[in-house]
């Protein structure tokens, strides 16, 4: 079971750590570099970040994972406040 752990944890860090290379990438386009160069940052940068999602998530395994990236989808951040307004009502 210890060993689960830390691979679940590992996997939510690496999970954390992909979302700055996401968020940089329109920061590139405003930067005094060559175009060549622009392209290569962002380029290497979204792939660093999608190796760092998809090999956290599979760290995490499969049921974590798909919480996890419920997360990450717009369409689930106002999801629960809606459905608590409704309940409320």
């Amino acid at each position: 079971m210890k060993k689960k752990n830390w691979q679940i944890k590992l996997g939510i860090i690496l999970m954390i750590l992909c979302i700055p290379f996401f968020l940089i990438i329109p920061v590139f386009p405003f930067m005094e570099l060559e175009a060549k160069t622009k392209i290569t940052l962002s380029t290497v940068s979204l792939i660093i970040g999608e190796v760092l999602f998809w090999s956290g998530g599979i760290l995490v395994g499969k049921e974590l994972f798909k919480k996890y990236k419920s997360y990450f989808n717009p369409k689930n951040w106002f999801k629960k406040k809606q459905e608590d307004e409704q309940i409320n009502k």
